[in-house]
């Protein structure tokens, strides 16, 4: 990941691979970024060290930051009924994403792919919740299942035990 990159190396360095893995040519960053392409090829040559704003629009035209998303990791049958929907909050709208996950690992990398993806916050059971809030840096709601559900859950299973 780029913005990982930078810290780790040379800024152009990091640049340059960044721009090779995404096969990307600097008129095209140049244009992504909303900057100019001499400024590019001086930060690239090494010509020049870039400011904060232009590290923050190259960023965020290597890695765009999706934040009307909300993710969800549930079960796929859950995310089966919740399906892809839209839902609006004080003016803004957001997509529901789902990330199925069946283990505690799949949930683990569901939660650090969906921040990748730039989800603005994810909810989870209730079960995961600390565990993924030390993982991201995204806020993280928990899934409280109602009384409801629980109660058709007990009739179910009473239902199964009564059969065997």
């Amino acid at each position: 990941m780029f913005s990982r990159a930078i810290f780790r190396q040379e800024f152009k360095d990091a640049l340059e691979e960044a721009l090779d893995r995404k096969q990307m040519s600097l008129k095209e960053l140049a244009d992504l970024a909303e900057i100019p392409v001499a400024t590019i090829y001086k930060i690239t040559s090494g010509e020049r060290d870039p400011r904060l704003s232009t590290v923050r629009a190259i960023v965020q035209a290597l890695e765009p930051y999706d934040q009307d998303t909300i993710a969800i990791i549930a079960a796929k049958f859950l995310l089966d009924e919740i399906g892809n929907q839209t839902i609006s909050h004080e003016g803004k709208k957001y997509r529901v994403k789902g990330y199925p996950a069946h283990t505690m690992e799949d949930c683990i990398v569901a939660a650090v792919r969906a921040e990748k993806e730039g989800a603005a916050g994810l909810i989870c059971a209730p079960i995961l919740a600390a565990l993924i809030e030390r993982i991201v840096d995204i806020p993280v709601v928990i899934l409280k299942p109602d009384v409801v559900s629980y109660t058709e859950a007990i009739k179910s299973l009473t239902r199964q035990i009564s059969n065997e």
